[in-house]
């Protein structure tokens, strides 16, 4: 289905893309890049405001790494609670998004949009479903990207071209759109994806941004040295996504007998210094995920459909949480998963209010009870605590 929008004659189309992406090798995109409107060069200064997407006075933008795309510090996550209170919707039946949801989730991008995010999140079928119901005859307001993680790079036997193109199909016909900008593939959460996979990964991403169908390619996985072995050898990788909460710490100690595992883990990367420091390097896009621990962070397990205006304190935890991960440069955005408008409205203000930001005595409260969550870990989350000091 065609995407539809404003009649704009600066607006990225479609065909413009197809056709200018024919002019240039798989490597080389500086001559449509240089075209596309919503890249903001980082010389030109001569504007009078910022060439942003939703552009809001009192959020900030950073930009993408060498995509140049200029996101929202603070986006959003494709996850909300469901109706068991589990973090994420995962499938409708036969694909129809219930009523509620629908308007659930207008509500959240009407309110993302007012308050300035510009980048939508999404890893599952569920919300390719309801993000495209919700952004149809709009889809020009969000920087989209997205994959489905049953479709994806995650399972060896999806890494053929034939394969990952079905997986960037799908999520374009349930997003109701003819392309992504950002094919947000997720790779072997251990790091036990092979270099052919990777490989596997570049050509579908070649094939696909030919046709028109992606813009800009970003890899996440759970595991720091195979990211760092990704981002040092594939320069195709313009974007990395991976988990970031406030007890995030960036490597600044030499290499010493406690992390000699790590440092031989196999992939060939420099794991002596910090990841940071490789996505500087590089000009590398940071997507920083999990920001609250994959929900942990909270006492309060809410289930759909959220009512209120939620805790307080929660709410409070969520802000200086987000504060905290921005202080790091090297993140263009965080996307916290966002049930409410009172979510939404409390979310940006970590951007908002990032200066001066939060008081000592609220880092220490912030630093207490991110401690007490990160020692009680489910099991099934326990690997965050690979991403302390990173």
């Amino acid at each position: 289905m065609q995407s539809k929008g404003p009649d704009d004659k600066n607006r990225f189309s479609r065909r413009t893309f197809i056709r200018e992406a024919s002019l240039v090798g798989a490597g080389t995109l500086a001559a449509v890049l240089a075209k596309d409107p919503l890249v903001l060069a980082a010389e030109n200064k001569s504007a009078a405001k910022p060439k942003v997407l939703n552009y809001n006075p009192k959020m900030g933008y950073r930009r993408l790494g060498r995509t140049g795309l200029m996101i929202s510090e603070v986006a959003l996550g494709g996850h909300w609670k469901d109706r068991q209170g589990n973090r994420y919707w995962d499938e409708f039946a036969d694909e129809k998004v219930p009523a509620d949801v629908i308007k659930n989730r207008t509500e959240v991008i009407n309110a993302c949009i007012d308050a300035g995010i510009n980048y939508l999140d999404i890893s599952t079928s569920a919300e390719c479903l309801a993000y495209g119901v919700v952004l149809e005859g709009r889809r020009d307001k969000m920087i989209i990207g997205a994959d489905d993680y049953k479709l994806t790079a995650r399972k060896p036997e999806h890494c053929n071209v034939d394969k990952l193109t079905f997986d960037i199909e799908q999520c374009c016909r349930r997003l109701r759109t003819d392309y992504l900008d950002i094919w947000r593939v997720k790779a072997d959460m251990y790091g036990k994806s092979t270099d052919a996979h990777v490989e596997a990964i570049i050509e579908t991403f070649a094939k696909a941004r030919k046709a028109g169908k992606v813009r800009y390619l970003a890899i996440s996985s759970h595991s720091r040295p195979w990211l760092e072995h990704v981002i040092e050898k594939f320069s195709q990788v313009q974007i990395v996504s991976f988990p970031v909460s406030a007890k995030t710490r960036q490597k600044e100690d030499p290499t010493t007998r406690n992390n000699v595992e790590e440092v031989n883990a196999g992939y060939g990367a420099d794991t002596t210094q910090s990841i940071f420091e490789s996505v500087r390097e590089r000009d590398t896009g940071v997507i920083a995920i999990k920001p609250f621990l994959g929900g942990n962070l909270f006492k309060h397990k809410t289930k759909f459909p959220v009512r209120g205006g939620g805790d307080k304190e929660e709410h409070d935890l969520a802000r200086i949480t987000l504060q905290c991960i921005l202080a790091n440069s090297a993140i263009t955005t965080t996307v916290p998963g966002l049930t409410t408008v009172h979510e939404v409205q409390n979310a940006v203000r970590a951007s908002y209010t990032r200066r001066p930001g939060p008081t000592a005595a609220e880092k220490k409260w912030l630093m207490a009870v991110t401690e007490q969550r990160w020692a009680g870990l489910p099991k099934e989350y326990r690997w965050l605590r690979q991403w302390d000091t990173v």
